[in-house]
């Protein structure tokens, strides 16, 4: 298990180097001039050299990169263009938001979808099977934009139950704040809810179909003994991996979901960012959801040795 673990820990490094080398050539090749848009329409010719002179922005490509680089492992990401501030600073800042909504997404999500995936793949081709699959194929077809919108329209405007827009820090009331989060977090859960329900559908048809589940029930085993312990430990693999492949999904539908319901997160944080053309804090917030799906899909790979005991050995 050591070994497992040691080799997953040494290939996640190699992933973040190459993560962090794309999101600083996806920046330095866009477009436009960062110093003209720090100096502003009326700066001088000096002007423009001193700052680019700042920013290194007259050295080489790969003379940039190692020293932005280096001040990454310092987890120094510079500061903002526009408003002066460092872009650690304006990430911690943000930090409690999509962490609190992407948690209670996930949270509702796993709460929902598992059981829902195990019964509909218990009962294949029946009723509830059928409507299972038709609602996660209605929910896969709908922006998340569009969904955040019906449940602002009906939720928020007609029957008032949460509020339209804004959201409460932790520090004034846990509930209050899961109570300002409910309608984006419902947004982000239905996409992410169609996913792990059907990857946890499929699994369950296809491990009932196993010998050793014959074996079970010609035993004399009741189906939620069944269906509740055996298949659905030795689905735990897959099921686990699209819950980690649906965290990318969520951070994703993130910026779209944050604007819609007006929080101040990181996916607000980086539409700013990029209709301003604010280059040091669009890759510091890429740079920080690279690092934590680099995390989450760690823990995914070592939540296999749970699931499968090859691996502990």
């Amino acid at each position: 298990m050591l070994r497992y673990i040691a080799w997953r820990l040494i290939t996640a490094i190699p992933i973040v180097i190459i993560g962090t080398a794309f999101v600083f050539m996806m920046i330095h090749i866009a477009p436009g001039d960062p110093a003209a848009l720090m100096a502003g329409d009326n700066a001088t010719p000096e002007q423009l050299a001193s700052i680019r002179r700042q920013m290194n922005l007259d050295a080489p490509l790969w003379e940039r990169f190692a020293i932005w680089f280096g001040d990454l492992l310092r987890l120094d990401l510079g500061q903002s263009i526009f408003s002066g501030q460092d872009v650690t600073t304006l990430i911690g800042q943000r930090l409690e938001v999509t962490l609190m909504l992407t948690a209670t997404a996930l949270v509702a999500t796993v709460i929902i979808a598992v059981p829902t995936g195990v019964l509909a793949g218990w009962l294949m081709g029946r009723p509830f099977d059928r409507a299972i699959s038709l609602l996660s194929g209605l929910a896969f077809s709908i922006p998340p934009f569009l969904i955040g919108y019906i449940v602002v329209y009906f939720l928020a405007l007609k029957l008032r139950w949460i509020p339209v827009q804004g959201y409460t820090p932790v520090s004034e009331g846990l509930l209050a704040s899961l109570h300002s989060l409910v309608g984006p977090s419902l947004t982000l859960a239905v996409i992410f809810w169609a996913l792990v329900s059907r990857v946890t559908r499929a699994a369950i048809i296809e491990i009932l179909q196993e010998d050793y589940i014959r074996t079970a029930r010609a035993k004399g085993l009741g189906e939620l003994v069944v269906v509740g312990k055996h298949a659905l430990i030795n689905a735990g693999i897959p099921i686990t991996t699209v819950i980690g492949l649906g965290v990318a999904v969520t951070i994703s539908g993130v910026v779209v979901t944050e604007s819609v319901f007006n929080l101040p997160g990181l996916g607000r944080l980086t539409v700013d960012a990029v209709l301003q053309r604010d280059f040091p804090v669009v890759q510091g917030v890429m740079i920080f959801f690279i690092a934590l799906l680099v995390v989450v899909n760690l823990v995914v790979d070592l939540s296999y040795v749970l699931f499968d005991p090859r691996l502990r050995k």
